[in-house]
């Protein structure tokens, strides 16, 4: 696991190095398809925009890049582990968007002070993308959500993460706006199990 790990933060550091030192267009293709790719581009915007490292941006990065540009988050994950009913194995279940808030953590506790939010705000963010009481990660498309008229049934997780008495749990104490890009290590040593993630029933 940690091997993609550091894979996709290489990548992704990589990418953010050629936009920035280079000041040169990257086009980026996953030669396994887009998940990858929607990976470590979202990581990329996350090293150079300080603004995707607050709490607003960063749920606008989620919004615009996994969800509105139509990344199959709903069929990644409805054959996970928490749901045995459908845990067959298929070629489309992946830990993509799991992958992705496991990365963010990476930087997060490299760079404690230059994130809003905290772990646990992307632990409930994986959390809702498995099993959820909201439907904002319902479906894997815009299409598919009209259809499902989602936006009518549905309450948004947003709405009700961002209401003050439920974001403050969310809120980083140590934070400081930090304008500068954070260049993540990714050497073996820097990468480290997300325990409050995966061992938090054990």
């Amino acid at each position: 696991w940690l091997t993609h790990v550091k894979e996709i933060l290489n990548c992704a550091c990589l990418i953010a190095q050629c936009l920035e030192k280079e000041n040169a267009s990257v086009v980026v293709h996953g030669s396994e398809g887009m998940d990858v790719t929607l990976c470590v581009t979202s990581l990329a915007q996350i090293i150079l925009n300080p603004d995707c490292r607050t709490v607003r941006g960063f749920e606008a990065l989620v919004v615009r890049e996994w969800i509105q540009a139509g990344h199959p988050i709903w069929s990644r994950t409805t054959k996970g582990p928490f749901n045995d009913s459908l845990a067959t194995k298929s070629k489309n279940h992946a830990p993509t968007f799991t992958i992705f808030l496991d990365s963010v953590w990476q930087i997060y506790h490299q760079f404690p002070c230059s994130f809003e939010f905290t772990e646990k705000f992307l632990i409930l963010l994986a959390d809702h993308a498995y099993f959820s009481n909201f439907g904002t990660f319902l479906a894997d498309c815009e299409c598919e959500r009209s259809i499902l008229d989602l936006k009518n049934k549905t309450v948004s997780l947003w709405s009700y993460v961002n209401r003050p008495e439920i974001i403050e749990n969310y809120l980083n104490p140590l934070y400081e706006p930090n304008v500068e890009i954070i260049w993540p290590s990714v050497a073996p040593v820097s990468l480290l199990l997300w325990q409050d993630m995966y061992l938090r029933w054990v």
